[in-house]
């Protein structure tokens, strides 16, 4: 009895030992790939199909916009979506929608890299009924720096018992337009949409937004930063938790990181452009950070000149993510849902005029705050399914705290581009076939 014990606890041991090797293996043998790149999305640059150094999504659906509601395509919800802009006119979209969910569509612009464009161009979104009521109309453009770069508006349609118009189902359009047409480069732009639904939820809570919540600003994190490529896209944005983060950025360029941030957590925010050998000029609003809410639609931004000396520049204290925000005006109505936040980083043009194509060292510092908390107990699944919830991979791959063993999680996981419930499936399916040849004591 005795030696059949020890004999069985020997083979368990062995195939613990093989189950972790194999995992070591498959870590090991993915980032030694030639191919490594294309496997870790976030860690991607320049995929085929992109413009202006974005990266669409690689299950963008192409479709065409049409030029009044009547011939408008359908848009699904939890697709996304690719398709393109002219200078003049609307384009529109069509929604079906139920009279239970909030519905979100963000449209990212993408102009051509050559063009000049103005502060006040861009594009502007807009949702209405199918009486051509107003429902929502948010407009994104370029801003001081006048350089192209893609920019993000949102439309949206809510419902709430105390309003008027959009709460019915049925149809509805999504208008996408240029800001200031007449001023506009007469190139296309890129588009690409994304299309979530919200269910409400099962028990109606507080409908007044959060009044108290700690508005101070805490110090950046120090410590040596990790060098952590930014993705070049929101579908191809790198997965990153609290840390101090470190890249290079061109002139022109736009990086994006994605941040699981849970209900009742804050994120702190600053990015930092190291010197030019050449400090002498100056570039307006060259240095810009912002924040994008699990729908993408912008939380806060903030942006800086440049004067070739190390530049700072960070986000507004923002208050905890809450349901109950969406009560609340301006920055604080966009942290209405957990989920992954997207922090988008863009260094000018017109940084090259006078200091070089670069590359110039960029220094992300994040820091969570605030305390994990639960939800508001959705009555349905959001689509797509799990949006507004930070998943059980994104724990393990971007966990708060960001300390050196979190990072070393992290870091295997984005390493290879395979999910660690892929690395445990895969490393069960070793041992049992490792377990099914081997033969019983």
């Amino acid at each position: 009895m005795g030696r059949w014990c020890t004999a069985r606890r020997s083979a368990a041991t062995g195939r613990v030992a093989v189950t972790a090797a194999v995992l070591a293996a498959v870590l090991a043998t993915t980032a030694a790939l030639p191919g490594a790149t294309s496997l870790a999305p976030g860690l991607a640059a320049g995929s085929a199909g992109s413009a202006a150094g974005y990266d669409f999504a690689d299950d963008a659906v192409r479709i065409a916009g049409a030029r009044a509601t009547a011939g408008a395509e359908p848009l699904a919800a939890g697709a996304t979506y690719r398709s393109s802009l002219s200078r003049n006119g609307t384009l529109y979209y069509r929604l079906e929608l139920d009279a239970a969910s909030d519905a979100y569509v963000s449209v990212t612009a993408v102009p051509g890299a050559d063009g000049e464009v103005t502060a006040v161009d861009g594009i502007r979104v807009s949702v209405q009924d199918a009486e051509g009521g107003s429902c929502s109309v948010q407009s994104a453009t370029f801003g001081a720096a006048r350089s192209p770069r893609p920019v993000t508006a949102r439309g949206m349609r809510e419902i709430d018992p105390a309003a008027h118009r959009c709460q019915d189902p049925g149809t509805y359009y999504v208008g996408v337009e240029r800001t200031r047409p007449q001023d506009s480069p007469p190139d296309d732009w890129d588009l690409e949409l994304t299309v979530a639904t919200e269910p409400r939820p099962r028990e109606t809570g507080a409908t007044k937004a959060p009044e108290a919540w700690d508005s101070a600003s805490p110090e950046p994190l120090a410590g040596e930063p990790e060098r952590r490529p930014g993705g070049n896209g929101f579908a191809h944005a790198t997965l990153v938790g609290q840390g101090v983060w470190r890249d290079d950025i061109r002139p022109g360029e736009t990086l994006y990181y994605k941040v699981p941030v849970d209900w009742g957590r804050q994120v702190y925010a600053t990015a930092e452009l190291a010197g030019s050998a050449d400090a002498s000029g100056y570039a307006t609003g060259a240095l810009r950070l912002a924040l994008h809410n699990p729908v993408r639609g912008e939380v806060d931004d903030a942006a800086k000149g440049y004067t070739g000396r190390t530049t700072t520049v960070g986000l507004a204290p923002l208050p905890p993510v809450a349901y109950p925000n969406r009560y609340a005006t301006g920055q604080a109505g966009a942290l209405r849902f957990a989920g992954d936040y997207y922090v988008v980083i863009h260094l000018a043009a017109q940084v090259a005029d006078d200091f070089g194509q670069g590359p110039f060292a960029l220094t992300l510092r994040l820091r969570l705050g605030g305390s994990a908390g639960t939800g508001p107990g959705y009555a349905g699944e959001s689509r797509p399914k799990g949006l507004f919830e930070v998943s059980a991979q994104d724990r393990v791959a971007a966990p708060a705290g960001g300390g050196a063993d979190d990072r070393l999680a992290m870091k295997a996981v984005a390493v290879g581009g395979i999910g660690t419930g892929s690395l445990l499936l895969l490393g069960l399916a070793v041992w049992t076939a490792t377990a099914r040849r081997r033969p019983r004591p």
